[in-house]
Formats: structure tokens, sequence, C-alpha cells
């Protein structure tokens, strides 16, 4: 007797290769989508910061320099890291794992480079490069630096990151 299996997973025969390869974004949706995504969170950032007349005009270049970066780097992971999960799936599914991943994606990336400039930054007070002590301060160091854009770099991203968001999980996911 055959098992019965839920319309939203994919066909058991079909090869993991092949999925991944479906998966991989055309030259086309990265060079377009890529630099769109950079600038959509990038002028999230300024528009955030413009409506809470934030002072921090003097790092606004390094801040948006630093948004749009995540964006233009997190677009081609989130898009092939969602096709991955969305193949084959419903609409709603597919809406969801867009969502998810360009979520995930752009907070852990941009994350990631506010990491690395900040441990670039406190680098020069730690220990020589291999000790134990230098390893310790070098995860501490970026610790500290995920949890602080957590804190306050994610809010940079609302309230038109949001709606970036919604738009583009909404397109990637319609019927193709």
């Amino acid at each position: 007797m055959k098992e019965a299996r839920p319309s939203g997973f994919a066909p058991a025969n079909r090869p993991t290769r092949a999925r991944m390869l479906r998966a991989i974004p055309s030259w086309r949706e990265t060079f377009i989508g890529a630099p769109a995504w950079g600038l959509a969170m990038a002028f999230s950032a300024w528009y955030a910061l413009w409506l809470r007349e934030h002072d921090a005009t003097f790092h606004l270049e390094s801040i948006l320099l630093l948004y749009a970066s995540g964006g233009l780097i997190a677009w081609p992971l989130s898009l092939f890291a969602g096709r991955c999960l969305a193949q084959d799936r419903t609409i709603e599914t597919r809406f969801a794992a867009y969502l998810l991943c360009l979520i995930a994606g752009t907070i852990g990336v941009t994350a990631l480079l506010f990491a690395l400039d900040y441990r670039l930054f406190y680098s020069q007070w730690h220990a020589a490069t291999g000790s134990r002590v230098w390893f310790y301060q070098a995860l501490f160091t970026s610790l500290s630096a995920y949890y602080q854009f957590l804190v306050l770099g994610v809010r940079l991203y609302l309230p038109l990151g949001a709606v970036a968001l919604l738009l583009a999980s909404l397109g990637l996911a319609r019927p193709q």
C-alpha cells in the first residue's frame, strides 16, 4: 500500500542536486534584484533615522553603506535558500519561505558585516593573534556586536523594510 503524501511536499524521486541547481538565481535576478534590495534596505535605514530625528548624521554614510551592503550580499543567498525551501510547494508556503529567508538572510548578513567592522575596531586592544585570550576576545567581541545589532540595528528596517519585505516575498512567491 502506497503511503499518502501531503500535497505540500516535493516528490521523493527528485534528486537533491537537481533541486539545488533549479534554486540558483539567474544572473538577471541577481544583478537587478541585489542592488534593488540593497538600496531598499539603505533607504529603510535612512528613513527610520529621519523619522526618529536621530543625531547619527555624522555616521550616516557608514550606516547606509552597511545596510546597502548587507542587502546586496543577502539577496542572492536568501533567494537561493528561499527557492530551495519553496520548490513544488503551495503559494502560501512559498511566501512563508521567501519571507523567512529574506528576514534571516538580510539581518544575518548585515549583522555579520557589523560584527566584522566592530571586531576590526576593537582588535587594536586585543591580545596577540592566535592566543587563547585572543580567541576569547574575538568570540565575545563578535557576540557583543551581534547582540548590539539585534537590539539597535534591526529597528532601522522598520517601517519601510517590512513593506519591502512583504512586497518582495509576494513577488517571489507568485506562480511561475
